[in-house]
């Protein structure tokens, strides 16, 4: 530290008038000014700076299989190249466990899961987000001449890319980035969520992704009565910025205009040529979420008689009377969870 005398307190210190032991290279950080006796004495004292970053921690995604249909399906996921996700496997057979890919099998009792299967409301009071695909389902997706197999193939492919489409949007950095906190907004204790992919390598792809994604079999025109919407885009190299401003046209024209809505964009070289569209609506009144999920038609019915007032916690009854009859009013006793 050096002391020096000065006649005028706004006098600057000059490098020539600084004792030999400092460095004209070491930068001061700090400097008092003091006064005593009418003489002002300015102090700096010298240092290092050293500075360092720490990379925060990434969001941490987890695919659970639990069953043989979601051991299955998650096998699917892993052969198809899915990154950015820990799988999981549990089952009560350890010979099933044997033949799934997953890197964190977990064998449980029989005991344990007397039952489970039917607890779905259960299940939903501990997660954030639950996305249920009854078999019911799957005869929309599929056609006559599909064989059950290749129906049970399509309903895990639209699992992968639902889940693909979360894990791009958060740990991809793309076109139009997003932070976990913006998704978390949207899917926190949100209850039941629809799901919805779309795929096009047409002239017109932009458009015709981003519709079979809100009118796909898994989403229906829900999304007109969802109050959170999460949407991702992936494309090659060769996608345009008016091409991903066209999926967000479709998707923002049928959202209700006060919902949150959230959007990715990804450039992936895997998908040249195409477009993916992958929709996540979110934000259903609890009458309305357990329409969703015993019958999907039901939930389309009511949102035509409402107008979407069901939807934002307007009272509404649904009784036998409300739906046709080629409506069941009773939940399907099968259904495909995941």
């Amino acid at each position: 530290m050096a002391t020096l005398q000065l006649t005028n307190p706004n006098e600057l210190i000059s490098t020539s008038s600084i004792p030999t032991p400092f460095h004209h290279k070491i930068l001061p950080f700090r400097e008092c000014v003091s006064q005593r006796r009418s003489t002002f004495r300015k102090r700096r004292h010298f240092g290092v700076v050293s500075c360092s970053f720490h990379p925060v921690e990434s969001a941490k995604i987890k695919v659970v299989g639990v069953g043989g249909g979601g051991n299955n399906a998650v096998n699917r996921m892993i052969g198809s190249g899915l990154h950015g996700v820990d799988f999981y496997a549990i089952n009560t057979d350890a010979q099933s466990l044997l033949q799934s890919a997953a890197e964190n099998p977990l064998q449980i009792g029989e005991l344990l899961t007397r039952g489970l299967g039917e607890a779905i409301e259960k299940l939903q009071k501990n997660v954030d987000t639950l996305i249920v695909i009854p078999n019911d389902r799957l005869l929309d997706i599929a056609d006559e001449q599909t064989p059950l197999q290749d129906a049970f193939l399509l309903a895990d492919d639209v699992l992968r890319q639902g889940v693909q489409g979360i894990s791009d949007i958060i740990t991809i950095p793309g076109l139009v980035n997003v932070d976990f906190a913006d998704v978390k907004a949207v899917m926190k204790d949100s209850g039941t969520a629809m799901l919805g992919v779309g795929v096009s390598s047409s002239k017109n792809r932009a458009v015709e992704a981003a519709e079979q994604a809100t009118l796909a079999p898994l989403i229906g025109s829900s999304i007109e009565s969802a109050t959170g919407v999460v949407y991702n885009i992936t494309g090659g190299k060769d996608i345009t910025l008016q091409e991903v401003n066209r999926v967000s046209q479709v998707v923002t024209s049928l959202a209700d205009p006060s919902a949150n809505i959230i959007f990715g964009a990804v450039v992936d070289d895997n998908y040249n040529g195409e477009i993916h569209v992958t929709i996540i609506a979110t934000g259903f009144s609890q009458s309305f979420q357990k329409t969703l999920l015993t019958d999907p038609k039901a939930a389309k019915l009511i949102e035509k008689v409402t107008g979407g007032q069901e939807s934002k916690g307007m009272p509404f009854s649904l009784n036998s009377s409300t739906l046709p009859s080629t409506v069941p009013s009773r939940p399907s006793p099968r259904k495909l969870f995941f």
